[in-house]
This record gives C-alpha cells, structure tokens and sequence, in this order.
C-alpha cells in the first residue's frame, strides 16, 4: 500500500486492496447484523434460529470472525 491518504482504515492495515476491501465489507456485515439485531430484540439465540444458523455463528460474525466469502458466511 502506499503512504497516501487511504479512503478506510483497512487500506493502512491490509497489504492490499483486496484484503482491504474484504475487510470493509466484513466489518459492514457484522455491523448491519447488530443494527438487525438491535431492532427486532433478539438475543444471539434468536438470531441464530430467525436466520438458520447457529448461535456461535452468530456469536463469531458479531465478534468479527466471519468467513472471507461472501458466498460462505451463512453455512
């Protein structure tokens, strides 16, 4: 990366763009599943059961440890 000014916080920690921008969106998705979550009043359990996945899976996505696919975040 250069030393520029950088459009995310990720473009400074990631080596590429790529694994940067894989970063943003992982971060927008944990951060979308805790406003969902927050509106509708679920616990992680209910979340899990509403969504078809279980509850460390929720508990991983929101602890940003979701997968680096898209395609495989919810299996």
């Amino acid at each position: 990366m250069s030393n520029g000014i950088f459009s995310s916080v990720w473009e400074t920690i990631e080596d590429s763009s790529a694994e940067a921008e894989n970063m943003k969106l992982r971060s927008m998705l944990m951060m979308a599943l805790e406003r969902h979550m927050r509106g509708k009043g679920w616990t992680q359990a209910e979340a899990a059961h509403q969504l078809g996945v279980t509850r460390p899976r929720i508990s991983n996505l929101l602890g940003g440890k979701s997968t680096s696919s898209a395609s495989t975040c919810w299996s």
